[in-house]
């Protein structure tokens, strides 16, 4: 598959890590979606795609023509089309605030269809980035869109989260949640108050995502894995609490998970985040 993607302009660049197309055959027609740092924006041109929750209470289900995705705290599995093609949006964790009238729990590891929050506007969207001619073209009209939609004003609880996130992002989740609420000269209580409200979790939550994401992106599958120096480094000081987090992140222990990933390496330059991985 080719992977079109680039950071938007100011001030969207606050908000978003990258906007993207996303077209041809698929390498791996299912991928596991472990918990990533971003919220999702998925407007498909091409055939149904296939979403199951880890959770076994969750019934799977079957996506067409745009979603959003709000932070995922457990992994999910994704089933491309035979031929994707799709544009998208990585949202940081929590930048999709900033764009949306709905409260960050209502997606909160949850896929919900477009016309569910902007009302009415998926066909819209879908005809007019289906009518691009290049990628260029494409994102140009999703960045246009994006720019129209967004909050003018954000409320002072998501300029406070929006600066505590972007500690937590340069810091890979290292940063004690406590020194942040100090640092933030806000109590602990407000500081998690204002994530729940901007980004559907605790900082705390935040902070554990990032630190597993840096891990993630650590591992060079073709090497030797000294997984006790990776979690160390990535700030994990427990090794027992670091496998029981690996294997509900990814449903695998390091070793099966470091096993696929050879077995069945990801695409060349896709995804950006090194995070979804290929699924036997």
């Amino acid at each position: 598959m080719e992977y079109v993607g680039r950071v938007p302009a100011p001030p969207l660049d606050r908000f978003i890590d990258d906007i993207y197309c996303l077209t041809g055959v698929p390498g791996h027609r299912r991928m596991v979606v472990p918990p990533m740092p971003s919220a999702h924006l998925v407007i498909n041109l091409g055939e149904p795609a296939r979403l199951w929750d880890s959770d076994p209470s969750v019934p799977p289900e079957v996506v067409s023509d745009g979603w959003f995705v709000g932070l995922w705290t457990r992994r999910f599995l994704y089933e491309y089309p035979t031929r994707a093609r799709l544009v998208g949006v990585h949202f940081k964790p929590w930048g999709m605030a900033a764009f949306v009238d709905m409260p960050a729990t209502d997606l909160r590891d949850r896929w919900v269809p477009v016309d569910a929050v902007w009302q009415g506007s998926v066909d819209r969207i879908r005809n007019r980035v289906g009518e691009a001619t290049s990628a260029a073209e494409t994102l140009r009209i999703l960045e246009e869109e994006l720019r129209s939609r967004l909050v003018e004003a954000p409320s002072r609880g998501l300029d406070l989260v929006q600066h505590v996130g972007g500690w937590l992002e340069t810091s890979h989740g290292a940063i004690p949640v406590g020194a942040l609420s100090d640092a933030a000269g806000v109590s602990g209580t407000t500081l998690a108050t204002q994530f729940k409200a901007h980004v559907g979790v605790t900082p705390k939550k935040v902070a554990r995502i990032y630190r597993f994401a840096q891990l993630i992106r650590s591992v060079d599958a073709l090497r030797p894995v000294d997984w006790s120096e990776l979690a160390l480094v990535a700030g994990y000081f427990d090794q027992a609490h670091f496998s029981k987090e690996f294997k509900d992140f990814t449903g695998h222990t390091p070793t099966e998970y470091l096993a696929l990933r050879r077995r069945m390496p990801a695409e060349r330059e896709f995804p950006p985040d090194d995070g979804p991985m290929p699924a036997p």
